[in-house]
């Protein structure tokens, strides 16, 4: 069997789905350090040898570093923004990791699930969480309006998590409530990055209309 091993050409081998917002977080995360990694696309419901092997929940995103491995995609983040340190994604003073930890926390406990339940569930559970999800955006413009980005005046690791959110709205049926303007002012600063565009699959790409961004 060919493993992952002898295939990787760069020290970081990512197991990534094509189109899923925790691996699109960990993928962003990649490209806001700049970081060269082997790329590896997984069917999550068909996983390879190599990730049933590596990992005992046969989950993605999966981190590979050398003999070690890495998930899920909160562990993965927080170790690279430590591991690669320029640019930081998380602040400096104790306080302010803690609130940006409570948004993320946040963001996979209530946000996260709707999109899942949007993509995989039935009519019901689907079209229940599209409500809960514009909800959920409703009651988070202050929040956008307070900084520049989610909770930080900087760019951080809650933005790698909300921002693959942002930019799937459409594709899953998910209007911004009508003070929604802040959240779309949002999304484009971070969506014109390269950054950004380099995160994304060609599935991805196919989310949104592409020639605002490139």
């Amino acid at each position: 069997m060919m493993t992952t091993t002898t295939r990787m050409r760069n020290a970081l081998t990512l197991f990534s789905a094509a189109d899923d917002v925790q691996c699109h977080r960990v993928r962003l995360v990649l490209a806001a350090k700049g970081v060269s990694y082997d790329y590896f696309q997984v069917d999550p419901n068909d996983p390879p040898e190599d990730l049933i092997d590596l990992n005992p929940y046969h989950s993605v995103p999966t981190l590979v570093e050398r003999d070690m491995v890495l998930y899920p995609a909160t562990v993965i983040c927080e170790y690279l923004d430590e591991r690669y340190p320029h640019p930081p994604l998380m602040p400096v003073d104790p306080l302010s990791r803690a609130r940006l930890r409570l948004a993320m926390l946040r963001i996979e406990a209530e946000w996260i699930p709707q999109v899942s339940a949007i993509q995989s569930g039935t009519k019901a559970q689907a079209d229940a969480a599209r409500k809960r999800l514009r909800e959920l955006l409703a009651a988070s413009v202050p929040l956008f309006k307070a900084t520049k980005f989610f909770v930080n005046p900087e760019m951080s690791l809650a933005d790698c998590a909300m921002a693959p959110i942002i930019w799937r709205l459409d594709s899953l049926g998910v209007g911004l409530p009508k003070d929604g303007q802040v959240i779309e002012d949002y999304g484009n600063r971070i969506f014109r990055n390269p950054g950004f565009v380099r995160s994304l699959t060609d599935q991805e790409k196919r989310l949104r209309d592409m020639t605002h961004y490139v």
